[in-house]
């Protein structure tokens, strides 16, 4: 087990972390399987920091398939105890469009099928692990979304502090009149790999909190016009700017 607490997970478009120096690549194994990749370990900013791309450093894997449990599971073999989930989504809410960064306070999860819980069952003779029902009314941990919002502040980006996530399926994208229900719901942003992941953080034990990074409009949200990759892509990474700083403040503290 390494010196290492914070560990960050890039989404869609992070897939690596900028300015992560002396990287030490680690490959491991847990008891869930693979993770989408290799953990890099690394000093940013004068800070040990953690990294693993959600989706494989390739944009491998689509949302539905990863392996959400090995990725914290890893996570967890190397010592970290607090998760910075970075998750590319797409504008709900008046205050979320593209280029903002949020850290929600609450979600609802419309996925369905994915293998969301740690639990694998106790056989006969014994062995397994216990079933577990997890406090979840604040899916993410407050103290540390309270740090990242302190983080902001200190290093000058700006950052909406609020909103509630809305995990769907996928790979495909929603439909006017599924993002319509949602914004009835209450959701403010709308991403696809939200859910199992902040769970399965919660069931481990790790410290979980969303850095939700704008790309896009919802459909039938902004001005309503389609939007290519390649500028889905480069609002990441103008939104992305400042995440070196953040995350080095973050890991201090």
């Amino acid at each position: 087990m390494m010196d290492i607490s914070l560990a960050v997970i890039g989404g869609t478009g992070v897939y690596k972390l900028a300015d992560l120096q002396d990287v030490d690549t680690r490959e491991i194994e847990t008891g869930y399987g693979k993770p989408s990749g290799p953990v890099r370990i690394g000093t940013l900013l004068g800070q040990r920091v953690a990294f693993l791309a959600r989706h494989g450093e390739g944009h491998s894997v689509p949302p539905h398939l990863i392996n959400y449990r090995a990725n914290l599971a890893a996570l967890k073999q190397i010592g970290a105890t607090r998760v910075l989930a970075l998750n590319t989504v797409g504008g709900i809410g008046d205050e979320f469009g593209p280029r903002v960064l949020a850290c929600p306070d609450q979600l609802i999860d419309y996925t369905w099928g994915r293998n969301s819980t740690i639990w694998e069952g106790t056989p006969a003779g014994g062995g397994g692990s216990d079933a577990l029902h997890i406090d979840f009314g604040d899916p993410y941990t407050t103290m540390l979304r309270h740090k990242i919002i302190a983080a902001a502040r200190v290093t000058g980006v700006s950052l909406v502090g609020h909103g509630c996530y809305g995990a769907t399926q996928g790979p495909r994208l929603e439909t006017k009149a599924e993002i319509a229900r949602m914004k009835r719901d209450g959701c403010d942003l709308v991403g696809m790999t939200g859910m199992p992941e902040a769970a399965l953080a919660r069931e481990l034990g790790l410290d979980y909190a969303c850095l939700a990074i704008v790309a896009n409009w919802a459909a039938g949200c902004g001005t309503g016009e389609e939007i290519t990759m390649a500028e889905v892509l480069a609002n990441v990474q103008a939104a992305s700017n400042g995440l070196p700083e953040l995350v080095a403040e973050l890991a201090r503290g």
